[in-house]
């Protein structure tokens, strides 16, 4: 069985990458707000649209992408279509990409989990190993995990597993045992660090608003405190749901 990377097409991890953001649901920027960061990654949102309609076709427009196998300006031109059909401005380009990058991220991160976490791989490969891109342009804290191992089941990856912020490109590798053994790889527990500000040692975090794992079960909001034309939203997503 052979690692399986970010950014693969096999096929388990791409349909799991399309599930994921098919079964994200479009919040407004004040719900969003109000929901805690594992919530956060499985809803969906983009600063500055506030129509449940614009939101909506941004997410389902990123899943077909994914679907249909299209590059990030197939993404922004399909957008900036639907935006100036409605009387909006055309995207910008770097918020495009944010947008784009992050969530595709995203999505194969979640695919790639899904794969790693089914049982007959997690016998085979216990042990996840951390990687960036490695070029110098990692962020301080991600490179700080670079290359750092841990058993699949530890609760680090709670936290730590990719994507850690926007453009974050790292990914995780899973490992067998006798990989561990041979390649001398220290199973490490999970990372502390200096506090600047404080002085106390402190565990080392992702970017704000990042600290959580955004492929575990998707997120399904509870209604009741929601106005009407979300909840019927929400409901019609439901049932057009394969």
């Amino acid at each position: 069985m052979k690692e399986a990377f970010y950014g693969s097409f096999k096929d388990f991890i791409f349909r799991s990458a399309v599930d994921f953001l098919k079964g994200r649901t479009a919040l407004t920027k004040q719900e969003y707000e109000q929901l805690d960061d594992e919530a956060r990654a499985k809803a969906f949102t983009v600063s500055g649209y506030t129509s449940l309609t614009v939101l909506q076709e941004f997410s389902d427009t990123l899943a077909e992408a994914v679907e249909a196998g299209e590059t990030m300006r197939d993404f922004r031109e399909r957008m900036n279509s639907f935006l100036s059909d409605l009387g909006f401005d055309e995207m910008d380009p770097w918020k495009s990409e944010t947008i784009f990058r992050t969530n595709v991220q995203t999505a194969y991160n979640a695919g790639h989990y899904k794969s790693m976490t089914s049982p007959a791989t997690l016998r085979l490969r216990p042990y996840w190993q951390y990687k960036t891109a490695y070029d110098g342009k990692v962020r301080e804290e991600h490179a700080l995990m670079h290359n750092r191992t841990f058993r699949a089941d530890d609760p680090v990856w709670d936290i730590w597993y990719p994507p850690n912020g926007f453009r974050c490109r790292c990914l995780v590798v899973s490992k067998t045992a006798k990989q561990v053994e041979r390649e001398g790889i220290k199973v490490e527990e999970p990372p502390m660090v200096l506090d600047r500000e404080t002085g106390e040692i402190r565990m080392l975090m992702p970017d704000a608003g990042f600290a959580h794992n955004p492929a575990k079960e998707t997120y399904k909001p509870d209604m009741t405190a929601i106005d009407r034309p979300l909840r019927e939203l929400f409901a019609e997503r439901e049932r057009r749901k394969p």
